[in-house]
């Protein structure tokens, strides 16, 4: 029922994208001192969300099951142009830890966003 709203859908792709986005930040972290990491992100989830970018899966026999309408897909990390160290290592710490600060700041508003639709969708059938 949920995911034919589109406020709810895109607080749920705003969510998943932060989730993926906090995993290669920590992925990034973990490996600050691992000679030739490069560092990656992800695009901007307006940049992500909706795009055509994923190539669309087809069936190839009667029997497969269609495919799924997910807003979130084929998110890839690209690399992230900084100045490598001299062990060919690209990951900054501080680029990092401010980076997780912002993921912060966009889980809170996906949150707030998911909150606020389920405060309309109460108000709307006569719920506080």
């Amino acid at each position: 029922m949920f995911e034919r709203i589109e406020m709810m859908r895109m607080a749920r792709a705003m969510g998943h994208h932060v989730a993926q986005r906090q995993i290669v930040t920590a992925r990034n972290i973990a490996n600050a001192d691992t000679p030739g990491y490069r560092a990656t992100d992800l695009p901007a989830f307006a940049d992500s969300y909706r795009s055509g970018s994923a190539p669309a899966m087809r069936a190839t026999r009667a029997g497969h099951l269609p495919p799924p309408n997910w807003a979130d897909r084929a998110i890839r990390p690209v690399a992230v142009e900084s100045t490598a160290s001299p062990n060919g290592n690209s990951v900054s710490l501080e680029a990092e830890m401010v980076r997780a600060a912002e993921l912060k700041r966009q889980h809170d508003m996906a949150i707030g966003i998911y909150r606020s639709a389920l405060n309309l969708m109460r108000s709307s059938i006569g719920r506080r």
